[in-house]
């Protein structure tokens, strides 16, 4: 979680909102590590968790990623879970809820629907006061 916090505190340099994601292998190696890149690329689907599971596919040479763990500062959104069910990502690390879009337990749980072909173990609330103090410093001076 702690790299995760360190890509999060780079995004504000291009107006990004500060999460950071980081995807490591099964034996813990950093596959992929990056923040949130929408302002900085105009792209609405480049939030923190695809751009890493976008790096971390093209590192590995496949969309699978099996075995793969993925950190992540703030709760998946919708979108966001999906791209982790469809990655195979084996277990979902996440830092502070998001109670206005989060997909993983606070509005929805995408990743656990019994209905989907993919289920990945969640740990939620890692570092979650500080993962959360980071979003409300970034909206504070933003509001």
């Amino acid at each position: 979680m702690g790299l995760a916090l360190e890509q999060a505190r780079l995004a504000p340099e291009s107006g990004d909102v500060p999460i950071g994601a980081v995807v490591l292998s099964a034996e813990g190696e950093v596959l992929a590590v990056a923040h949130n890149e929408r302002e900085l690329h105009g792209d609405p689907t480049a939030h923190a968790e695809v751009v890493a599971l976008r790096r971390a596919a093209e590192r590995v040479g496949q969309w699978r990623l099996d075995g793969c763990t993925l950190v992540v500062t703030l709760e998946p959104c919708t979108m966001c879970a999906g791209a982790i069910v469809l990655s195979r990502v084996d277990k979902l690390v996440f830092g502070a809820f998001d109670h206005k879009a989060g997909a993983v337990s606070s509005l929805f749980d995408v990743v656990r629907d019994p209905r989907l072909n993919h289920r990945p173990e969640v740990v939620a609330g890692i570092l979650g006061n500080e993962c959360g103090e980071l979003l409300r410093t970034f909206f504070g001076q933003h509001r």
